[in-house]
């Protein structure tokens, strides 16, 4: 699990099948004081974050192919949004 902050909804007109109908955002990972970790990483969300939220995310491939479907090549999701910290 990993903290990041929601840069932008991403959009496609173009996308893999198990993606239909999915919200996807791109979100940048933050580290230690909030400071940026990395490359941004696109999330599947469906608990409504907007650009500029806090959200707890998760790489556990499991999650996503049981919402998804097996095929599915994503890898990361939205599992909370924390009130404060």
């Amino acid at each position: 699990m990993q903290l990041g902050r929601v840069v932008a909804v991403a959009t496609s007109t173009v996308k893999h099948p198990t993606f239909e109908k999915e919200r996807l955002l791109v979100v940048q990972l933050e580290g230690t004081g909030g400071k940026p970790d990395g490359e941004p990483v696109l999330a599947f969300d469906r608990l409504g974050a907007r650009k500029g939220d806090l959200v707890l995310l998760t790489s556990d491939g499991a999650i996503l192919r049981s919402l998804l479907g097996r095929d599915t090549p994503g890898r990361w999701s939205v599992m909370g949004l924390p009130d404060d910290l």
